[in-house]
Parts: C-alpha cells; structure tokens; sequence
C-alpha cells in the first residue's frame, strides 16, 4: 500500500451553500480530460471519505469538502495530496464523488450543479442505489456523466487492504466510469461487479438488510458473554462489530431507502414471530415424564 504521509491541521471555513467568496455564479466552462482523475472532489469526509484519502494514490490531489465544522478534525494521514476547500473547488474535478448520506444526494446535486464541467463524472458511494442514482439524475446538468458505486466493504474490513475486496459499479450516464472501475481493479485490486440500480438495491435488501437488523438486535441484547463461545458465536459477534458502530445514516438508509427492502423486513419479522410461536408451544408441551430406560444392553 502507499506509505503515508502527514497532513497539517486545518478546518472548514466554507458555506456549504455557494463559493468561498460567496458567490453563486457558474465558472467560466472547460471541458474534463476523459482520463483525468489525478484531481477528485470528496463531498463528505466521514468514514468512507476518511478511507479514500487513506488509499487515494500518491500522485492524485483530493479536496474534500464537509459542512460539518467537526469533519476538520478528523483528518488522518493520506498517501494522496489533502487539502480543505469550498463547494465550488470540490465541484470543479474531473472526478466528484458524493461521500454524503443517501438522504442529501438530491440537495447537495443541486448545490454542486451551477460548478460542474462538461465531462465531469459524478459518483455517489452510497449503501443503495434506486433513490441516489434518480437524485443525480433529476438533478444535475445533463452535460455531466453520472453512475452510482457501492463499496461492499467498510473501514474495518478495508483495514488491511483493498486487495480482493468487492465494488458494484451502476453505470448511468456517460462511458467514463468503466476507465474508473479497469483503473480501481488494476490498482487496488479491487473486484468489479456491474449492475442497474434496481439490481443491487434487490439482492442488497436481503444482504444489508437482514445482516444490519439482525446486528442492532443483537447489539440490544443485555448481555454478550464470550468465556465460552463457540466458533458460530463468535462469527456472529464479529459480524455485530462490523457494522454497529456505522454512522445512524447508513442503517436508515438500508433499512429505509432501499424500494426493496421492507418485503424483506416483513418476512424476516413473521420468520421471527413464527419460530417463536414454535417455541412457546412446544415449551408448552414439554413434560417431566422420565424416558422409558434404553433396551440396549451393555
């Protein structure tokens, strides 16, 4: 991996809203080379931006822009050039990346539109695709190319690596995105799998959504004992871990804005309510009659 390298401290002065000098006027237009991602706009540096920056390469310069006056001080050291700047300079990369909840896509597309360039290629990373894919869609200039990216990993399974781990790509608009993904693959060595929208949201509704409920149920428990756990166990306390300390956004949008999903809450709930209907009725009818003893002879 590339060895990284300090950052300075800094903090967000921007609005959120229009220009550093506060302006709203579009930028004179240029167009974006087709192969050019050595610069990248990061909208968003939660977890997932704060995991670009770790593995951006050392030739790309990034700059990333969050609203939030806490995002400034939670900037780790990047193998990639670093650096904090307004909406508009964000908007303005051949590459801009929506690292943001699933819930402003549509708001924070109609922010960054007035700053766009022809042949800009606009992704978003989010959990589920229908909602995201159709805010971009709806919502930027129509001479900007558009696909939606779904990482199905996080920081703690990317801790070691990116080697081996899976991205789904949702090509959109433009033919752009397919450099992106040959370059992430030959790079990274992450595996691509292409898919519509409507595609993953489905399979992801069983995939994210069982695993994520299953996690805060779990998570609730009073007690999660580990003296004496079996192998299933602790595979499954693992699986808790990996995902309950998410941002509150990303289970809302598994759990909420995935078209799919609540057909597949609803069977889960009744499997639930069904096996414990079982249970209760067969504890009923347990008795403390002892065994016939065993014929066998020994």
């Amino acid at each position: 991996m590339f060895a990284p390298s300090a950052v300075s401290d800094f903090s967000f002065g921007s609005d959120a809203s229009g220009c550093a000098d506060g302006t709203s006027a579009a930028p004179d237009v240029a167009v974006a080379s087709p192969a050019d991602f050595s610069r990248i706009g990061l909208l968003g540096f939660g977890a997932f931006g704060r995991l670009i920056a770790r593995y951006a390469p050392a030739g790309v310069r990034l700059l990333a822009h969050d609203a939030a006056p806490e995002a400034a001080d939670a900037y780790p050291p990047a193998s990639c050039s670093l650096s904090p700047v307004s909406l508009a300079e964000a908007a303005s990369c051949p590459l801009v990346v929506l690292a943001a909840p699933v819930a402003a896509t549509a708001t924070i597309c109609r922010q960054i539109a007035p700053w766009l360039r022809p042949g800009t290629l606009v992704v978003d990373v989010g959990s589920v695709k229908v909602q995201p894919v159709a805010d971009m869609v709806a919502n930027l200039p129509a001479h900007v190319e558009i696909a939606g990216l779904h990482p199905l990993f996080g920081p703690q399974s990317a801790a070691d690596g990116l080697a081996g781990l899976r991205l789904v790509v949702c090509p959109v608009r433009g033919r752009r995105v397919f450099r992106l993904a040959a370059l992430l693959k030959a790079g990274f060595g992450l595996e691509t799998q292409f898919a519509t929208p409507d595609e993953h949201d489905r399979e992801m509704a069983m995939v994210q959504g069982v695993t994520h409920m299953v996690a805060r149920l779990v998570a609730s428990l009073d007690e999660r004992p580990t003296r004496m756990a079996t192998r299933s166990y602790a595979l499954l306390m693992q699986a808790v871990d990996m995902v309950r300390r998410d941002n509150p956004a990303v289970f809302d949008a598994i759990a909420l804005r995935n078209p799919f999903v609540a057909g597949v809450q609803e069977q889960f709930f009744e499997a639930a309510v069904a096996l414990r209907d079982d249970l209760a009725a067969r504890r009923a009818a347990l008795t403390d009659v002892e065994p016939p003893p065993c014929a066998a002879a020994f």
